[in-house]
């Protein structure tokens, strides 16, 4: 019984954990291009040069964590179902 305690604990941690990256940092570095925001070409002379702007993350190096997307969508769900108003049959007259 202690052994799924302390799983559950660590889970509740990493959890925790993950949710207050999310909220401090929303953003975190693309992986396609590590954050520069293209990619790397070499020219006939093998030197370096800046190649075309990532496709990922539109060149900014940047992308939205996993998490701070599922919340951002759960949150406009949110905020637009419980803005409509109740629709009420037409009166009869």
């Amino acid at each position: 019984m202690t052994l799924v305690l302390l799983a559950g604990a660590c889970l509740l941690v990493v959890t925790l954990g993950y949710v207050s990256l999310c909220r401090a940092s929303p953003y975190g570095i693309c992986r396609k291009c590590s954050g520069f925001g293209f990619a790397m070409k070499t020219d006939r002379k093998g030197r370096m040069k800046r190649g075309k702007d990532c496709r990922r993350c539109k060149g900014h190096g940047k992308r939205i964590r996993v998490g701070r997307h599922l919340y951002n969508l759960w949150l406009h769900v949110y905020r637009d179902g419980s803005d409509t108003p109740a629709k009420t049959p037409p009166a009869k007259g």
